[in-house]
Parts: C-alpha cells; sequence; structure tokens
C-alpha cells in the first residue's frame, strides 16, 4: 500500500501556522508527502525545507489572490497539492496546515487504509475532530463546530476539492466513506492574540473584498478571544509534535466554563447531542457507508 500526503499553506510563519507540526503529524503513514506554498516572504519555505525529510516534495507558484468568492482560490489550491500525488499511490492524506493527528491514531488510520484499500466503493475515511479554542487547554463544544470531516480520499483524480477546500466531492457528488476511529485535533484558533487577529484580516480576504474585509474584522491590535459561546476544558493528552510549541505559549487565556452564550435551542440541542451522540441537523458532506 502506497500513501501520499499532501497540504497548502502560504505565510506560515507570519500567521503562526503549526504547518511542520501538521506535516510530522502524518509523515508516518506517508511514502510521500506534497505541499503547495504560496509566494511568500516570511520564511515559510525554509521552514519546510527544515523538515528535512525525503518523502517531502514542494510546489511554488504565486496563487491568484483574485479566486475570492467563497473561498474558491483555497480549493483550487488544494487540487494543485492533490494532482501531484503520484499516480500509484492507494489514498491519499489531505492534513490542513493548522491540523495534526495525534500519534495514538496511527495504527486506526493505517488499519483503515488497508482494509479498505481494494473496496472501491470506499472513497474516503471520516474522521472526528477536537477544536481547540484561546489556548491549548479549552476546546469548543457549540454547535458551530463542525464535528466530522474527510480527510483521507481515495487517489482518484476525479474527486476535487469542494468549495473553500473543507471537504472533497467526486463529480459533485458527496463521497462515499468510512467513519474511522480517529481524530483531527484543530489549531486554527490557538494562536498569539496578535497572529490572530492578522490571520482573520488575511484569511477573509479568501472570500470578499476588500471593504467587505474592513466591515467584518476589527481594527483593534490583537483579536478577542472572550467573545465565544461555549467552551469544556481539554482533559486528553496533546500529540507528541506538539509539545514544544505548548511549552512555547507566551500569551494567557481563561474562560469561565460555566458562562454558556447560548440560545435557549441551541441549549436545547446541545443537550440531546451530548446525551445521544447525535447532533440534529449536523451538515454532512459525506454519505456514510
Amino acid at each position: 500500500m502506497k500513501v501520499s500526503g499532501f497540504t497548502i499553506v502560504k505565510n506560515a510563519v507570519k500567521f503562526d501556522y503549526p504547518v511542520v507540526e501538521a506535516i510530522t503529524s502524518v509523515l508516518p503513514l506517508c511514502d510521500e508527502f506534497i505541499i503547495n506554498i504560496g509566494t511568500c516572504d516570511d520564511g515559510t519555505l525554509e521552514l519546510i525545507q527544515n523538515i528535512n525529510s525525503p518523502k517531502i516534495k514542494i510546489i511554488q507558484h504565486t496563487w491568484d489572490d483574485s479566486l475570492r468568492e467563497g473561498g474558491k482560490l483555497l480549493a483550487v489550491e488544494t487540487n494543485r497539492a492533490f494532482d501531484a500525488v503520484s499516480a500509484d499511490s492507494h489514498w491519499a492524506f489531505y492534513i490542513q496546515a493548522d491540523e495534526v493527528l495525534h500519534e495514538k491514531y496511527l495504527d486506526a488510520v493505517r488499519t483503515a487504509m488497508e482494509a479498505h484499500k481494494h473496496n472501491m466503493h470506499v472513497e474516503g475515511l471520516l474522521f472526528n475532530y477536537t477544536h481547540f479554542y484561546g489556548s491549548y487547554d479549552y476546546v469548543g463544544n457549540s454547535r458551530r463546530w463542525y464535528k466530522r470531516e474527510v480527510r483521507v480520499i481515495r487517489n482518484d483524480k476525479q474527486i476535487r476539492s469542494y468549495r473553500d477546500a473543507q471537504g472533497f466531492r467526486k463529480h459533485d457528488e458527496k463521497l462515499h466513506v468510512k467513519q474511522i476511529n480517529a481524530g483531527i485535533y484543530h489549531y486554527g484558533w490557538v494562536k498569539p492574540p496578535k497572529s490572530q487577529q492578522e490571520k482573520q484580516k488575511s484569511f477573509h480576504k479568501m472570500w470578499h473584498d476588500d471593504a467587505q474585509v474592513q466591515k467584518m474584522t476589527s481594527a483593534a491590535d490583537e483579536f478577542d478571544y472572550a467573545a465565544i459561546d461555549s467552551l469544556v476544558l481539554f482533559t486528553g493528552t496533546q500529540p507528541s509534535v506538539m509539545q514544544k510549541r505548548i511549552q512555547q505559549q507566551n500569551w494567557h487565556f481563561t474562560f469561565d466554563t460555566n458562562k454558556i452564550n447560548l440560545s435557549a435551542k441551541d441549549k436545547l440541542l446541545m443537550h440531546v447531542e451530548n446525551l445521544t451522540g447525535w447532533r440534529v441537523g449536523e451538515y454532512k458532506n459525506f454519505k456514510l457507508i
């Protein structure tokens, strides 16, 4: 079985993306790893090169920043990375630059890929998600956070990144996927407040024109992490690749987990989910098989 990894990144140093941790977390599963790096002058290329793995293959070119509508640019560049995956790979592991696979899940992912390698009806593998917020101590538990997403796809180039590159489709149809006992840790909302604020301004440019971006983002120098609806304390273990970054955290964030800023309807729906595991009305860009 041959497995490829792939991702995209731009200005990883400037916006403090844990992209090195993202890549190295899945590298044990991969025979090669494709990374599409947009034009930047913050040392991102050198950062990736310093991983110093023969598995890594770098694509460099200028991203078309005019492709703003609906985050289309992210899908275009994700497809570019996927298209560079070797033709003889069976599976492709897509990891975003702010996501990490805990090493405790490596065996489960490998086993699932082996088990479904020859079952062509299985087009992808579905992962659970843990979304950290504010610091490495808190995770989001409200309905604003997506629960699951496809991160391993069959190496079928008819599969395309969908919309803003959150998931995938084939001929605009949802992929047939298997849920596996593995999860992705998402750190997109854990950055120094200043870096987070700059990231928000840059990220909104993937969807909106400059005037709209200005309306949607605060003029403050630092992001206000306090404006969140509900969090719980994280009680698990962090991936080993994240330990150094966590030890270097240089800002302080605390949250009263008894504080729940939700409507009565959302409180009820969250209660149902906590009791049953069923998220009423969950958006699913996949078909479970």
